[in-house]
């Protein structure tokens, strides 16, 4: 009997949040393999705000999805069958910009073997050690520049690439303030992950506490937002500032003009450098991000959260958790079980 893969197939361009009838889970028979191609079993599928990006029809770093194509995204797979010499069953592999489906079938050439770190989980290579750990390191690292002693605010400071950032400040010697979106996301910054304070933007009067925690204005702003929060944060900038561009979160499910930014002439009389990134752009120096984060994360200098959703026929309403700021950390979807790797 011909094994059956499952797939979720663009239908229409989402308008404001995405909804269900947006995307459809199709059925299909798996085709046989042609060498050099392996068959990985989708694991952990990564849920990201560039997801949402990819719907649409707008002009980015990559080709929107087709109507009537797979979905597109990251994740973590089994191989379940090879017809490549590298990689055989049983094998953990990062699929790189695959499909939202049970099964990817792949170039073996251009897959990656994940290694067994010590006490490191396979979900930190979803996180830390994959694409969001390398966006952190790199934006900070390489845009942002910090030096010790400066002050460095992070938006969705709660999320996966900004918590990451707000610990690789800390081990600089920076003094960290996160931005995020409820009191207990707040508390796990400060006693978890070692920020020196948190602003929850929801209750709290961002520019006035910004005024308090940043005494000394701000050095390095990390966006991930947009919106009134970069705005308060632009006008406090100090002189020769840094800003990794790296999201915009607030405008994605936009149907209008997302205000601001107003101060937007302050980056002129602050001689602020606001430079946009994708972390593809940094592929070529992965290996330089891995290690050094690898190294964090064994010395136990890294504190990461996984916000897992169960099942695949759960990603397209499980997204909006991203818009929402209901996740903590890394969201993902597991399609299936880990493999037993003792």
């Amino acid at each position: 009997m011909t094994e059956m893969n499952k797939t979720w197939i663009l239908r229409a361009r989402p308008v404001g949040e995405v909804k269900e009838t947006d995307l459809e889970l199709v059925e299909a028979p798996l085709a046989p393999l042609q060498d050099g191609e392996v068959r990985a079993r989708t694991i952990y599928l990564s849920l990201d705000p560039t997801n949402r990006i990819w719907m649409s029809d707008m002009d980015a770093y990559l080709p929107p999805v087709g109507l009537g194509d797979p979905m597109r995204g990251g994740g973590l797979g089994l191989v379940t069958e090879s017809r490549f010499d590298g990689l055989e069953p049983g094998d953990i592999v990062n699929t790189g910009l695959a499909h939202w489906s049970l099964y990817n079938t792949l170039p073996g050439a251009g897959l990656a073997k994940m290694p067994q770190l010590p006490g490191v989980p396979l979900t930190a290579f979803m996180g830390p050690i994959g694409a969001t750990g390398m966006t952190a390191y790199f934006g900070l690292m390489d845009i942002g520049k910090p030096k010790e002693g400066e002050t460095v605010v992070v938006s969705a400071a709660a999320g996966a690439v900004g918590s990451m950032v707000g610990q690789i400040a800390k081990i600089q010697g920076c003094r960290v303030v996160g931005i995020a979106g409820s009191d207990d996301k707040c508390k796990w910054l400060v006693e978890t992950a070692g920020f020196d304070a948190a602003i929850n933007y929801k209750k709290e009067d961002v520019g006035a506490m910004l005024d308090k925690h940043c005494p000394n204005g701000i050095d390095i702003n990390f966006e991930n937002v947009g919106g009134e929060i970069m705005d308060a944060v632009i006008a406090r900038l100090n002189d020769f500032s840094r800003m990794p561009l790296c999201g915009l979160i607030s405008t994605y499910n936009a149907t209008d003009p997302v205000p601001g930014p107003y101060n937007f002439a302050n980056l002129l009389m602050r001689r602020t450098l606001v430079k946009g990134f994708i972390v593809i752009d940094y592929y070529p120096r992965f290996a330089e991000g891995i290690q050094q984060m690898a190294q964090w994360l064994m010395e136990g200098k890294l504190k990461f959260e996984t916000d897992i959703v169960r099942g695949l026929e759960n990603a397209p309403s499980s997204l909006s958790r991203l818009f929402e700021g209901k996740n903590l950390g890394k969201l993902v979807v597991q399609v299936s079980e880990e493999p037993n790797r003792s």
